[in-house]
């Protein structure tokens, strides 16, 4: 078992923590900059009031449930998802600014109208959502933090297990990939000491195969090429 396999006897759950790293990379290209400071002020969610107990209200155009994507990225998966289910609402969370503006561009090209985001801490997010109000969760590759005195910042702790169950709906599911075995096992011994999930898998290949309809992002190419294997798991709330 590696070191990042381990499973320490608690998690670090009252600690203050951040679950991502840098905020910036390169400069903005100006049309990408001028798309911060216009389009994405009227698509961020506004923390400042208290959500809508039915968050279909939140949206321009009418949807029939809510979905979360935690840390998108680049936002190949998250972009794909809305266009193609025009009536689901989307929340996309991204605090790094170069993610969030090629979101931005790539909502303006398709003019995708069923999506909101956001740039805080997903925590912050997490605790303003009502109790059972998605239908689902992404967490597509997180940061892994694979230095032992990081693993308190990994994402999926015991503690966020919990507050995610509470935004689910019945049945709703937790989506998680990761190309790191020391994480995936880090998550499964987690799910498994959870009451509020189950593993839905039945057979290997429920874990080594995307489920139907993912999209597979830039950084999922990168470590394939790299020779990382992705596991892909679904989690139902029980």
């Amino acid at each position: 078992m590696s070191r990042e396999s381990a499973v320490p006897d608690h998690d670090h759950d009252s600690e203050k923590r951040a679950f991502f790293g840098r905020r910036k990379g390169h400069p903005l290209r100006a049309h990408q900059a001028a798309l911060y400071d216009t389009l994405l002020p009227r698509l961020a969610l506004d923390l400042a009031t208290p959500a809508p107990l039915d968050l279909s209200d939140l949206f321009a155009a009418p949807v029939d449930d809510v979905r979360l994507e935690i840390g998108f990225g680049g936002g190949e998966h998250f972009i794909a998802q809305a266009a193609a289910q025009p009536r689901t609402g989307f929340i996309g969370i991204e605090p790094f600014v170069n993610g969030m503006a090629k979101a931005l561009a790539a909502l303006e090209e398709r003019s995708i109208a069923n999506v909101r985001l956001s740039t805080e801490d997903a925590t912050h997010i997490i605790d303003w959502l009502p109790a059972g109000s998605l239908s689902r969760i992404d967490l597509l590759y997180p940061d892994p933090w694979p230095k032992r005195r990081h693993w308190k910042r990994r994402f999926v702790q015991n503690d966020m297990l919990a507050r995610l169950a509470r935004l689910l709906k019945r049945d709703g599911e937790f989506r998680f990939a990761t190309d790191i075995g020391g994480y995936a096992a880090w998550t499964l011994a987690r799910v498994s000491r959870s009451s509020d999930f189950e593993w839905i898998a039945e057979r290997a290949d429920d874990w080594r195969n995307p489920w139907p309809g993912f999209v597979r992002t830039r950084y999922e190419a990168k470590a394939i090429r790299e020779g990382r294997t992705p596991a892909y798991f679904i989690f139902r709330k029980v």
